[in-house]
């Protein structure tokens, strides 16, 4: 079983509820609620606490798995043939890992909700790429604080 630092995962938990705060605000708020066919009257009335308690603990298994994943993908073979966790824990080699597992399995899942749905395609980016965000930074810090 790979070694898991709780606090990092803790603190890559934050990540997408922190980002999301100033990507989904100020940075990209107007062009998302457009995107939604909503206003800022829609979003009124919702059980923020609801939303944001879950949208925490839902990220905080988004960490742990990135991180166990991450970790899997790290194993050498030690001198005497045991299986070791652990090679290039930086904060840009975590993002890499970060960002292609947000391509590999979150993008095309978002994307394929969003053909579904019949979301609009200024939707679908603006969802992937902050996923891809969260995923690579998240990654990064994973990776970097071992």
């Amino acid at each position: 079983m790979p070694e898991i630092n709780y606090i990092a995962v803790v603190v890559a938990a934050l990540i997408p509820n922190v980002l999301g705060a100033i990507y989904f605000g100020p940075l990209l708020g107007k062009q998302w609620l457009r995107s939604l066919n909503f206003t800022t009257d829609d979003m009124k009335g919702r059980n923020e606490a609801l939303i944001y308690g879950s949208a925490l603990l839902l990220s905080f298994i988004v960490s742990f798995f990135l991180k166990f994943i991450m970790e899997l993908t790290h194993k050498e073979v030690g001198q005497n043939g045991e299986l070791v966790f652990g090679s290039f824990h930086t904060f840009g080699h975590g993002a890499l890992h970060g960002a292609g597992l947000a391509t590999g399995f979150v993008i095309p899942v978002i994307i394929c909700l969003g053909l579904f749905q019949k979301s609009k395609g200024s939707n679908i980016l603006i969802n992937s790429l902050f996923w891809l965000l969260c995923f690579s930074i998240m990654g990064g810090i994973l990776d970097a604080w071992s």
